[in-house]
């Protein structure tokens, strides 16, 4: 789960200088290659990590906790559904199975959406979804005990100071 890389530290080149990337793909075996190197996903070789959401699992395919970007899979059990939540800046969700449904309309399979930021709303899939979501910065969701992203970490604790966040 990425839950456990929120607090890591930045990575900083020994001058002091900010590293070319500090994106990773945990659970990918992406050691000693080059700053700059092209990082190839075994997709499949990574593990389904739980949420806090009955039913929906992800896998991390890319993380950047300088920004707060995140591009993830995102696999629903029919039935399965995200609580009310906000989308920080703009979320795109491309459904590769199944189908995805809120409030405004539904996805299916092969099609695509996008939420601008600021749009709030909850989702579910009756017949279950695989997802391939990309965010600017994680979502916000919405409890009565307060906000917080979809590993369960205190959102504002957490992402308020990113810098996709510190930008707007």
């Amino acid at each position: 789960m990425i839950a456990h890389l929120l607090s890591d530290k930045l990575s900083v080149h020994p001058q002091g200088a900010r590293a070319v990337t500090t994106a990773i793909t945990p659970n990918a075996d992406h050691a000693g290659l080059r700053p700059m190197a092209s990082r190839f996903v075994d997709v499949d070789g990574l593990p389904w990590e739980t949420t806090p959401y009955p039913g929906i699992e992800s896998r991390t395919l890319l993380f950047e906790r300088e920004s707060g970007l995140l591009t993830a899979m995102i696999r629903m059990a029919p039935g399965s559904v995200l609580p009310d939540h906000t989308h920080m800046r703009i979320e795109q969700t491309w459904v590769l199975e199944g189908h995805l449904v809120c409030r405004e309309g539904e996805c299916r399979a092969g099609n695509f959406v996008w939420r601008p930021a600021g749009s709030r709303h909850k989702a579910w899939s009756p017949e279950g979804a695989l997802l391939l979501g990309m965010f600017q910065v994680p979502n916000k969701f919405h409890h009565a005990d307060g906000e917080r992203d979809m590993t369960g970490q205190d959102w504002p604790a957490t992402w308020a100071d990113c810098a996709n966040m510190r930008a707007f």
